[in-house]
């Protein structure tokens, strides 16, 4: 039998976007089916496609883990941002305060800083070497050395903005709501414009998961470990984005995130909340990669929600 070959016409529009979300649905499947570190360097090995890396292995303090690279978002920096540098994220990844690493989430510092942002993505120490609250005292550190040193990282340190999911959630949370571990790292959540949590446990005692009671020292654990129960601590509370998958079987969202957004309105807090139905609690974080964001805006909500937060004045700005 003769083939006879043609020219490829362009797609059509609707074929093409058929086309991306099978291919997405294809490594969604993949990845549920997956470890999550091999689902998270398939993510990682798609997203080096964008050239967003930065700095590697910048140190922010003296120990091994305490270490984060940047990414940078070169050409896809807004026109409104060159003369003021972009906004700067720090991301804090999860993982049950005992295991993750700042490599596993490169797909999620591309991914903000194809949309503009200035990325740290942060190591921080974990359990067993470390229990409550040594993890937040080098987030706080971390958080320090960004404010301190935004301009040189080509961003503006009044839009300073903490982004977490998981354990990073929690991290992330206490550092914005309970003024303690940034003031002991000589700075103060009024430096910052606000903060993003996914999928965090906000309000989870009494602890029953086995691999997190010896974190906390559960059941000598007290309540002020909890995020929840800081809400108010500030006299000028920050903007907050939420966000909770509805299938989340890890986190439940009614205990945790839920319960955490209605006591900050309750406060007259300034905060967003979104519900995701089509993804569970790790794919709530997945979906800031291509080509996973098809099934949950996540990536456009945050974004759009840290654009839209004003900067800090400069009498509180970093450095």
């Amino acid at each position: 039998m003769t083939e006879t070959f043609r020219p490829i016409a362009p797609e059509p529009r609707r074929a093409r976007r058929l086309r991306r979300w099978a291919t997405g649905a294809a490594l969604l499947g993949w990845i549920v089916s997956a470890t999550a570190g091999a689902g998270a360097g398939v993510l990682n090995a798609v997203a080096t496609l964008r050239g967003h890396q930065g700095e590697s292995d910048v140190a922010y303090g003296p120990l091994p883990r305490q270490r984060f690279d940047v990414y940078v978002p070169g050409s896809s920096i807004d026109d409104a941002d060159k003369a003021t540098g972009s906004p700067l994220v720090i991301f804090i990844y999860g993982g049950s305060w005992n295991s993750g690493t700042r490599r596993d989430y490169r797909f999620a510092g591309e991914a903000l800083a194809a949309r503009g942002f200035t990325v740290m993505v942060v190591d921080y120490r974990l359990y067993p070497e470390v229990k409550y609250p040594d993890f937040l005292k080098d987030c706080a550190k971390a958080v320090g050395y960004g404010l301190e040193h935004a301009r040189e990282l080509g961003a503006d340190p009044r839009r300073v903005f903490l982004y977490g999911h998981s354990a990073g959630a929690y991290n992330v949370a206490m550092l914005a709501l309970d003024p303690r571990w940034l003031r002991a790292a000589g700075h103060s959540p009024d430096e910052l414009a606000g903060w993003v949590g996914l999928a965090g446990p906000y309000n989870f005692l009494p602890i029953g998961d086995p691999d997190v009671k010896g974190v906390f020292d559960w059941p000598a654990t007290s309540p002020d470990t909890q995020p929840i129960q800081h809400v108010g601590d500030l006299a000028r509370p920050l903007p907050a984005f939420i966000g909770a998958a509805v299938h989340d079987t890890l986190v439940h969202p009614e205990q945790n995130s839920i319960a955490l957004t209605d006591r900050m309105q309750a406060r007259g807090t300034a905060v967003t909340f979104r519900s995701y139905e089509h993804v569970n609690h790790a794919l709530l974080v997945g979906s800031l990669a291509w080509p996973l964001t098809a099934f949950a805006p996540v990536l456009d909500d945050t974004t759009a929600f840290m654009r839209a937060v004003a900067p800090r004045p400069a009498t509180t700005a970093a450095r």
